[in-house]
């Protein structure tokens, strides 16, 4: 089941307390490249695309997007003063040597304990893995977006993928349409509820077991 742009927003924005000023992010297809609209307008912070951009800013307006700027998954960006260009060998360097703070992505699936199944459904076409492997093993962070559920109301948290892994113990937090986890030690943690939604909701329609953190937060917005 699709989701309406208010509620993705409200993804984007929690996704968004994640970064601090001077990180290099990147940013998955969908609702993270939602993200940057989301931070305060002084939070300087350097966007980086597997396809050679560095310093990516908001979404372009529509009407005034530039045909030769577009991220990895082909949609137009806008870029910031001090960005930069290099080619996908260079971007994908920067990758593998750990300069990527966080990564903010889709899923199709997350293991309780952080595995990541993000690029293939067996028997539908995809182009391919992408940057998604070399991201989860190697930035910082791991924060996935995603819908609780898939289209036919099964939990996308799950005991165990039952896809195909994209790197195995590798995510550090889940923000879903219901609330936000945190996997610490191989062990998920309910966190934050985006309200009206309750523990008993989110227990209902996650797949498998989970700790309520003690302190855990209502996001009202």
């Amino acid at each position: 089941m699709g989701m309406g742009i208010e509620v993705r927003n409200r993804m984007a924005r929690r996704a968004a307390e994640e970064i601090s000023p001077g990180m290099v992010v990147n940013l998955g297809i969908g609702i993270p490249s939602l993200v940057p609209n989301h931070l305060p307008e002084k939070t300087r912070v350097m966007f980086h695309a597997e396809n050679g951009i560095v310093g990516m800013g908001k979404s372009p307006e529509k009407g005034y997007e530039d045909e030769n700027l577009c991220n990895a998954g082909g949609f137009p960006v806008t870029v910031m003063a001090g960005s930069s260009y290099c080619d996908s060998a260079v971007a994908f360097g920067m990758i593998r040597r750990g300069r990527v703070d966080l990564t903010i992505l889709g899923s199709l699936q997350v293991s309780k304990k952080g595995d990541l199944a993000n690029w293939i459904v067996p028997g539908k076409k995809v182009p391919g893995m992408g940057g998604a492997m070399e991201l989860a093993q190697k930035a910082r962070k791991v924060a996935v977006l995603m819908n609780h559920s898939d289209k036919n109301g099964a939990s996308k948290i799950v005991q165990s993928c039952t896809l195909p892994l994209t790197a195995s113990e590798c995510v550090d937090m889940v923000i879903t349409d219901l609330a936000v986890f945190k996997i610490i030690d191989g062990s998920l943690i309910l966190s934050e509820l985006f309200a009206p939604h309750t523990i008993t909701e989110v227990t209902e329609k996650t797949a498998c077991d989970f700790t309520i953190d003690e302190n855990i937060r209502i996001i009202e917005y």
